[in-house]
């Protein structure tokens, strides 16, 4: 059965007890799903603070993922991994078995749900291990019983104490418990062509380019000029996440009625200004009309993306492509954001918690195998040490950026994130409202039609909230 978030959160409610022995490590458990095997004790918090997990008893680790990225870097840094074939591995007498389920149509979360919600009554074999979650839904899921607690695997605040704040802050249970470790810290930035910039606005120089995008004003004054010289400055979707990353309030208030921010209403109206001058398009995200402008005859001045976005997007391995030519360059932008990131959750009922601690450990927290990871994978660690080591190196050179280091840049970036106006709700909220207003921009429909058509979606989506 496909259950969506609403029946996901309520069944996780009524279920609270089912991972009673996960969550719990001041008393001894004998709950069967900490494991086939599990003895009355083994889960008992040891003295002097430390955790003293049952002994694995599964012979398979089951991962949940929606694509190849965590896959890819386990496979390529993990000490000891041993690649199978396209779904399956070994880690010393361990299968590993990866399930992808892509994210369209919301596929990955519905399958999750499903396997999540079947863990007690499943077999050692399919019973989930680790799944992984974006900061769009992790709430979602740190807020059930379904998500493990850091602390009851035994990973203390100072195993955690290099990375980001932020990071953690997303995966946080509403009682400030940590229930994922992310490898990435995803601050995020203006990817900006070279040879465009020298043509707009006379530099290719970060410190140039920042200064003629350092605010929205400015941002739309280049926009104008770029588009005077024959370019478009981005797609509208690229510059939405810079806005709904800065925004005053949550998407959805304590009172249940959805908020359209003063910053989201700003979007709005600067995108249909630029829309309108041909300074911006409204090509969907990853569409090929978007990916255009990753050679020069497409004509695009900007991106806007994080570190994993120089390594997933901008195709340097092709011949004819800005980033084969280390054509790019990197600066801050109008405002400080981030996007995206993966955070690695343990399953309540995990029958393998010494590894998947140890997984959990060496991918978000070992400096070595993070500092591989940012040199080989062009990626942003969360590892304030590492970032400022590399930062500081030729270690950091990008060679899509021109050589350019990055790493200082981002790393301010990721000091300045705070998410107190994050929401459950910010997925469905961001996407609907994209959706809508782009009937707007393209002169389909008036702004509040376009509002309409979102509050309509939205009400769908979450029949809990009101529109008015």
């Amino acid at each position: 059965m496909k259950k969506r978030l609403v029946s996901l959160l309520t069944v996780a409610a009524m279920t609270a007890t089912m991972f009673a022995a996960c969550g719990n490590t001041d008393t001894a458990s004998t709950d069967a799903s900490a494991g086939d095997g599990a003895k009355a004790g083994e889960t008992a918090t040891a003295e002097g603070g430390a955790v003293e997990l049952p002994e694995d008893t599964g012979k398979t680790l089951n991962i949940q993922v929606w694509n190849e990225e965590f896959k890819s870097r386990v496979t390529d840094h993990y000490p000891g991994y041993e690649e199978v074939d396209a779904t399956h591995g070994k880690i010393g007498d361990v299968d590993v078995v990866w399930t992808i389920t892509p994210n369209e149509n919301n596929a990955y979360q519905n399958h999750l749900d499903e396997q999540l919600t079947n863990q007690e009554s499943a077999s050692a074999d399919d019973k989930v291990d680790i799944f992984l979650v974006e900061a769009d839904y992790a709430l979602k899921y740190v807020d059930t019983p379904y998500a493990m607690k850091l602390s009851d695997l035994g990973i203390t605040d100072a195993d955690l104490a290099d990375q980001y704040t932020y990071t953690q802050d997303i995966v946080k249970d509403s009682e400030g418990n940590i229930k994922g470790s992310s490898w990435q810290a995803c601050s995020a930035g203006l990817i900006y062509n070279r040879e465009a910039a020298k043509e707009i606005i006379g530099s290719d120089d970060p410190a140039d380019v920042q200064a003629a995008v350092a605010d929205w004003d400015k941002y739309n004054e280049t926009a104008e000029k770029a588009a005077e010289a024959g370019y478009t400055m981005c797609s509208v979707n690229d510059t939405y996440r810079v806005y709904s990353n800065n925004v005053s309030s949550k998407w959805v208030g304590d009172d249940g009625k959805v908020v359209i921010d003063k910053n989201i209403d700003k979007w709005i109206d600067d995108s249909k200004k630029l829309v309108d001058s041909k300074a911006e398009d409204t090509d969907d995200l990853w569409s090929d009309d978007w990916a255009k402008g990753k050679t020069s005859k497409g004509k695009v001045f900007c991106y806007f993306g994080p570190a994993w976005f120089f390594n997933f997007c901008l195709d340097a391995e092709k011949d004819g492509t800005i980033a084969h030519d280390g054509g790019w360059g990197f600066c801050e932008g109008p405002q400080s954001y981030f996007w995206g990131g993966t955070w690695m959750c343990a399953a309540a009922g995990t029958d393998n918690p010494n590894l998947v601690k140890e997984l959990i450990l060496t991918m978000t927290t070992d400096k070595a195998v993070l500092k591989e990871i940012a040199t080989a994978d062009s990626d942003c660690v969360n590892s304030k040490s590492v970032l400022a080591d590399l930062a500081g190196s030729d270690e950091g050179n990008i060679a899509l950026l021109g050589g350019q280091n990055p790493y200082e840049e981002l790393a301010k970036g990721a000091d300045k994130i705070v998410l107190d106006k994050l929401s459950a709700y910010d997925q469905g909220c961001n996407e609907e409202l994209q959706k809508a207003m782009k009937n707007y921009f393209e002169g389909n429909a008036t702004k509040d039609e376009a509002l309409d058509m979102f509050k309509k979606a939205i009400k769908e989506k979450y029949p809990n909230v009101t529109t008015d």
